[in-house]
């Protein structure tokens, strides 16, 4: 039995080869094409095709992608040379925070989504532990998409599909993870909706490397910072879908209030430099920097 269902309609698929399901409801055809499992309906091609298309333009220009497969393999780990070297330590103090204070606390082998997988890196971590791991992501492409899987020698499955639109039958994972992505949703009371029909009794949400802030005004400003820079450097501001963009610690509490969810926060270790950057921020007049915790959300046993 198969853990996918149709995307649309919620319906259950039928095997048409070992590479293609079809939905007799919706008439839709879903295939596993360059190793990836394609689960866009054509609403949500037409609905993210600006999104993606900026988003990778920015993506380009910050100089993602790697030269070799030991290179991905490595990640959050870079050449201290890499122009983002200063982000993956973020990503790397975020990385080892999870894995200490979530994935080090589960027994056993887990089914885990990583949704937002981008590159996958994350995907391959947590895979290599033993886990069974499902990555998924709106790009395909192969240098910081769901393509880039072909360096990772088979570790996980990749699945191209939405937040808001995901293909697999009721409570399939123990753990879902956003790795810097669940501020990329649309709605978060949505995507949550979502995630917890696809999770366990038991289960676990973990968002990482999400920006929280004390104050919604705080990142209301960081939004409107970086559209401006974004539409100097690329003549757009990046905003062709209503991203959340950020938590509030309120939101974040009134979010797992809402949907019965136990919540608990992990701060990643930082740097000195990190650690006074707020008192900084104060002295000189500016809005709050945006804090990254490790943010854990439980949903209780049945």
């Amino acid at each position: 039995m198969t853990d996918f269902v149709c995307p649309r309609c919620r319906g259950a698929l039928d095997r048409e080869s070992p590479d293609g399901f079809f939905c007799p409801s919706d008439r839709l055809t879903f295939e596993r094409r360059r190793g990836i499992w394609r689960f866009l309906t054509p609403e949500a091609i037409a609905r993210t095709a600006g999104f993606i298309r900026e988003y990778e333009t920015v993506r380009q220009a910050e100089g993602r992608g790697w030269p070799t497969s030991n290179d991905y393999r490595m990640l959050p780990q870079t050449d201290p040379a890499d122009p983002l070297a200063g982000m993956w330590r973020i990503r790397a103090a975020s990385f080892r925070c999870f894995e200490q204070r979530v994935l080090g606390r589960m027994t056993g082998k887990q089914r885990v989504a990583d949704l937002g997988a981008g590159s996958g890196w994350l995907a391959y971590r947590i895979a290599i532990q033993g886990h069974s791991v499902d990555a998924v992501d709106l790009l395909d492409n192969d240098w910081d998409g769901l393509g880039a899987h072909r360096h990772y020698e088979d570790a996980f499955r990749p699945v191209q599909a939405s937040f808001d639109e995901l293909p697999y039958r009721p409570e399939v994972f123990n753990l879902v993870v956003f790795n810097a992505a669940f501020h990329y949703s649309v709605d978060y009371e949505t995507t949550l909706e979502h995630t917890l029909a696809v999770l366990k009794p038991g289960g676990v949400i973990a968002v990482i490397d999400t920006p929280v802030y004390r104050r919604e005004e705080s990142g209301r400003r960081m939004v409107a910072e970086r559209e401006h820079e974004f539409t100097g450097r690329f003549g757009f501001p990046s905003n062709a879908l209503p991203l959340e963009n950020f938590l509030t610690y309120e939101r974040l509490e009134k979010l797992a209030s809402s949907h019965d969810l136990a919540v608990r926060m992990h701060f990643p270790r930082a740097s000195l430099r990190r650690r006074l950057e707020p008192l900084a921020a104060r002295l000189r007049g500016r809005r709050e920097p945006a804090r990254f915790p490790v943010i854990v959300l439980a949903t209780k046993q049945p």
